[in-house]
């Protein structure tokens, strides 16, 4: 069934798959239309499960980018159902067995050398549509083309638009392996705690500037004064470019110190004049 509507656009595909998720295509399109306003979809109003013509039911190509992130982001085997181009299925019932035939719809999967699906649609009123994505130098992108006269039209202009974003995008990304200083603590069990990054950082130009003047620097305290929670922010790592701030990523404790007490300043005495 995946196939049949990854590669084919099967309706009837799509309707059946609705019936067995959530009973009936009704109570999908319902979910469907949650799912969308979750994603902040603000321009979408489904009707039916398939795509077809119908009052009310419409969309817009951010909404179609935003819907398609999600799909690739969540779900990335899908793209294992997307870019075959040829497949035979052989159907089997009580009255035997046969074959037939999918091709893909996406003309891009064989015309453009960087694609990676996604999927077309097209109806009387839509005319011929794709969100088509790609991937690059480990860089993705989706490019979505809605009402275009014809399916050759469609796909030269996502290809169009796939090159013009792989000449503007750049991608910065730093891992943040690099150790980081411990600090000081006062007042504590412990003499320091470590630091540690939350997460890599990444930042992509859509200008086509130049990223190797990226700088980062690291703003932590001289020192801290116990308690001090394990995964609290204990700072920042700040990247610029040009002078220009263009994001940060926080700095964490690694672990837990807890206030010293009176018995903790006996025993570090008691140890001060143990030779």
């Amino acid at each position: 069934m995946i196939k049949c509507i990854s590669i084919a656009s099967a309706n009837d595909a799509c309707v059946a798959m609705a019936e067995f998720i959530s009973g009936s295509e009704e109570e999908f399109v319902r979910q469907m239309n949650e799912r969308a306003k979750g994603l902040g979809m603000k321009e979408t109003s489904f009707v039916n499960c398939c795509g077809l013509d119908v009052e009310g039911h419409m969309t817009s190509a951010y909404d179609i980018a935003l819907m398609s992130r999600e799909l690739i982001i969540k779900y990335p085997q899908i793209h294992d159902y997307c870019t075959i181009w040829m497949e035979n299925i052989t159907h089997t019932t009580a009255k035997g067995s046969t074959e037939f035939g999918l091709t893909n719809t996406n003309k891009l999967i064989k015309q453009y050398e960087y694609a990676t699906g996604l999927k077309t649609g097209s109806t009387g009123l839509a005319k011929y549509c794709v969100s088509a994505t790609a991937e690059k130098d480990g860089m993705e992108l989706i490019a979505v083309v809605m009402a275009a006269p014809d399916y050759k039209i469609r796909f030269s202009d996502a290809a169009t638009l796939l090159n013009y974003g792989f000449s503007k995008c750049r991608i910065y990304e730093d891992k943040n392996e690099d150790p980081l200083p411990t600090l000081p603590v006062k007042k504590g069990v412990e003499e320091t705690v470590g630091v540690r990054y939350r997460a890599p950082f990444q930042y992509m130009s859509t200008d086509g500037s130049d990223l190797s003047g990226i700088q980062k620097s690291i703003e932590l305290p001289e020192a801290v004064e116990a308690p001090v929670i394990q995964d609290g922010i204990a700072g920042r790592a700040v990247y610029t470019l040009n002078g220009k701030e263009i994001g940060s990523v926080d700095l964490l404790y690694s672990d837990s110190v807890d206030a010293a007490g009176y018995k903790d300043y006996l025993a570090k005495a008691f140890l001060f004049f143990i030779p």
